[in-house]
């Protein structure tokens, strides 16, 4: 091993190498192409690091001059991108490396600068440093080495086309490794397109997978899922956690929670800036943060040392989902917590996913709120604060607390102040089953009111509810019963809350919007029904069924009941009944009738037979004499001659379809048929009368 990286090793405090990491530095491998499986967590950044340190320094032990990059770095988010220059960073910082980042979110023109001044490893996105290339900001000419950390991760994100631009970029004469948890089809097939020879290296470790990991799903009710979140939390009192969801609203909603409960909480997810996102992680390494709330951005590499809480408050789509969000805990023989929330019709769901991860969890309840403080019990009592003596400084104050309070009041006001910096934790209404086993407890004594508006305005339980709570300020364990009537309502209000009620209604007792309150001296009648939950009318005893008769089964060979005439109407005279006629064969024309014409049904006429007289039909229209071509009619015209006039037959114009208020033309009225405004007008011609005459056309 080259010394400088031996001695950055020894100061980081290496004293053994993990399996992934002594596989990789095999003499043998020196100067090949891999492609390395191993488990989350196993050290594969460190491990590349080490495997193309000979390729990049060669005899020498430090860097010259940076110019070109030497080495691509690609991940697939920009997190585990700035983790990855951070570990390389300390690992070639004696041999004298530059690496530099170039991921979205940060101004291209600063990475344009920081690539001109020259770098030795250049650590990147792939959308990134595809945009730089394209724009000849990169000079790859003299690349020696290309890593794609995660390209599992980069595939499914759909970075498929900008890794075959960028490796069909790269010079042929490169080492290409690939790194990942898995090696799908797709991994295989990218390995054989820009892979020369490559070698297969896939580490599988002596024990468990995630041994250190302790798998725990937890059953809740849907409506205590967020509760369940924060009595997790409490119980373990972890130094950092994570809390998974799969959408960024979900993200933003359980931050908000947290953060009103005093909790130190950051968020982590594709909406935030690259500063943001940047900065919420360097929360967590310092301590100003312990639990961040994120989507799957923050599943794939992170390395947060201080992690040993992971909760699932969404289920993971898939299973090696599930193995990259619990693997940012129990990293590098920690231990850690998976913590699954699992809704009742979520169970079958997270079974699947555990069988398909090979994972073994513990199906229980999430921790109550006894149990949460008896864990703050313990972890109080075995505080090395009672070991630790008073500061100097604080030694009489001290002796003055002792001599002015007993112990128990010592005991007591210690107990309420380490109480007051924590969040209360919440009482859980389901058990392991999902199920709300709570028994019903009485709502104590009550006064009843009566509300103006009933269920014609509109007024439901869910509706009157808020409204009292906004006007007396009350919470929901103050009201009880809500009757709703067709017109007005009932409302039972707890004893103890009527005098804030009515102090807030006034004299008028009126509420919002027009909505009056009247105090009930006792329980209403709630009518025939009743209030739910009482006795049920009983039921009159029915008499015994009447027996079955069965229909005598059809036969379809047996006699046919004979024609029955039916009988007479009673408002008719009896008359006897003739059979009908049978009607005649198909295909024989009776002979009594006379044949039927081609042209008409009628029967022909006979010689000797009169002519028919026409029936009267619809009146012919009268001719309309058009008015003659040669200027009759015009101003100055000569009268036509009625020899040379001709009648032409014209079609009478039917009425148009009348306005609202206007007669028909056939009543006297106006015939928007002959209206010659609404005739077409050519295209440049004006439709209005222009006053002038027109100009007479010559004849041709």
């Amino acid at each position: 091993m080259i010394q400088t990286i031996a001695d950055a090793l020894a100061d980081q405090g290496y004293d053994t190498m993990t399996p992934v990491q002594e596989a990789v530095t095999e003499p043998a491998l020196d100067g090949a192409d891999l492609l390395v499986s191993a488990q989350t967590g196993s050290g594969k950044t460190v491990a590349f690091g080490l495997a193309i340190a000979p390729t990049l320094l060669g005899e020498r032990t430090t860097f010259g001059p940076a110019a070109a990059p030497l080495a691509l770095v690609i991940a697939p988010t920009r997190e585990l991108a700035m983790q990855v220059s951070r570990e390389l960073t300390w690992l070639y910082g004696k041999a004298g490396a530059v690496v530099t980042t170039c991921v979205g979110g940060m101004d291209t023109r600063t990475e344009r600068r920081a690539l001109d001044r020259g770098a030795h490893v250049v650590v990147a996105t792939p959308g990134r440093l595809c945009d730089h290339i394209k724009r000849n900001n990169i000079d790859l000419s003299d690349l020696r080495a290309v890593v794609l950390d995660e390209a599992d991760e980069m595939l499914d994100l759909g970075f498929r086309e900008d890794l075959e631009f960028i490796l069909g970029e790269s010079p042929e004469s490169r080492r290409t490794l690939m790194f990942s948890a898995t090696v799908p089809a797709a991994i295989a097939k990218l390995a054989q397109s820009y892979q020369r020879d490559a070698q297969r290296v896939s580490v599988v470790s002596d024990t468990k997978q995630h041994a250190d990991i302790e798998y725990r799903a937890l059953t809740v009710h849907p409506r205590d899922t967020e509760n369940a979140i924060l009595n997790i939390l409490r119980f373990y009192e972890a130094k950092n956690a994570i809390v998974f969801c799969n959408t960024r609203a979900a993200v933003a909603r359980l931050t908000t929670r947290l953060t009103n409960r005093n909790f130190s909480v950051v968020a982590l997810s594709g909406e935030l800036t690259q500063s943001e996102r940047t900065n919420a992680l360097q929360s967590l390494r310092d301590g100003r943060a312990r639990v961040c709330v994120a989507t799957d951005v923050a599943a794939r590499g992170i390395d947060l040392p201080n992690l040993e809480l992971v909760i699932h408050a969404d289920l993971p789509t898939n299973a090696d989902t599930l193995l990259h969000r619990s693997g940012r805990t129990g990293r590098a023989g920690r231990k850690g917590v998976s913590a699954l929330i699992v809704p009742p019709k979520m169970k079958s769901k997270a079974s699947r996913l555990l069988g398909w991860a090979k994972l073994q969890a513990e199906w229980a309840s999430p921790p109550s709120a006894a149990e949460v403080n008896a864990a703050d019990e313990e972890r109080l009592l075995s505080d090395a604060a009672w070991s630790t003596p008073a500061p100097e400084d604080a030694a009489e104050f001290v002796a003055t607390l002792a001599e002015r309070y007993s112990p128990v009041q010592l005991a007591t006001a210690f107990v309420n102040l380490h109480r007051a910096r924590a969040s209360a934790p919440e009482e859980l209404s389901a058990t392991a089953d999902g199920k709300d086993d709570r028994p019903r407890q009485e709502f104590g004594p009550s006064v009843w009111f009566t509300v103006s508006t009933g269920r014609n305005d509109g007024a439901e339980p869910r509706t009157l509810l808020p409204m009292l709570c906004r006007v007396a300020d009350m919470t929901r364990d103050d009201i009880g019963a809500i009757r709703v009537q067709p017109r007005h309502s009932y409302v039972e209000v707890s004893e103890s809350a009527v005098p804030r009620l009515l102090n807030a209604l006034g004299a008028d007792m009126t509420a919002e919007e027009g909505v009056t309150l009247t105090r009930l001296d006792g329980v209403p009648d709630f009518g025939p029904k009743g209030p739910r939950g009482g006795p049920k009318p009983e039921r009159a005893e029915r008499g015994p069924k009447p027996a079955y008769k069965s229909k005598p089964a059809y036969d379809p060979d047996g006699a046919k009941p004979a024609y029955k005439p039916r009988p007479p109407r009673d408002d008719a005279p009896a008359a006897e009944h003739k059979p009908r006629p049978a009607a005649p064969a198909k295909g024989k024309r009776d002979a009594t009738r006379p044949p039927k014409s081609h042209k008409t049904e009628r029967s022909p006429m006979k010689p000797g037979d009169a002519p028919r007289a026409k029936s009267p039909g619809k009146p012919k229209a009268k001719p309309v004499w058009d008015k003659p071509r040669d200027g009759a009619g015009k101003p100055g015209g000569k009268p036509a001659a009625k020899s040379g006039a001709k009648a032409v037959w014209k079609k009478p114009a039917k009425d148009a379809a009348p306005k609202r208020g206007e007669k028909p033309a056939s009543e006297g009225g106006y015939n928007r048929a002959g209206d010659t405004s609404k005739r077409f007008t050519p295209p440049g011609k004006s439709g209005k009368p222009s006053g002038k005459p027109a100009r007479p056309k010559r004849d041709k």
